[in-house]
């Protein structure tokens, strides 16, 4: 249900990217999902990796600036209305989606999104009352 998530800081400088995808190639991690916001100086991007501590370490030896996090990570049905299905759940049960980022799932018909929301613990109560399921770090990493 709990997924880590690895953030990190990145100037927005050329070759900033490069430099940490390459880390992380370069030690075997395979990156499941990820999501690069930015403004005009720096960005925040969120990664989804096989190895989630090993990241951490490896980014922090290398001088960037990281954080882990726990998200929650769900499988949809990869068809109209399953994701807007269970983000009205949240949003009627109380809960804030803060972000969300979706992936490619191997099983044929699904979808894979991850979601940061404002109350973890009832998010999870009201997505599993609501027959949707959930991924675990296993389940990624097995991806």
């Amino acid at each position: 249900m709990y997924v880590k998530q690895i953030s990190v800081f990145i100037e927005n400088k050329f070759g900033r990217l490069a430099d940490i995808t390459g880390c992380i190639a370069e030690h075997g991690i395979d990156i499941r999902a990820m999501s690069l916001a930015d403004t005009t100086d720096f960005g925040i991007l969120r990664l989804i990796v096989d190895k989630p501590y090993e990241a951490e370490k490896i980014l922090k030896d290398n001088s960037f600036t990281v954080s882990m996090t726990s998200v929650i990570a769900v499988g949809i049905d990869d068809k109209p209305g399953e994701l807007a299905r269970a983000i009205r759940v949240l949003s009627d049960g109380g809960v804030s989606v803060e972000y969300l980022y979706a992936f490619v799932s191997r099983e044929a018909g699904r979808a894979s999104v991850i979601i940061r929301v404002d109350d973890g613990d009832k998010a999870v109560e009201l997505l599993t009352s609501n027959g949707i399921k959930f991924l675990s770090d296993t389940d990624i990493a097995d991806m």
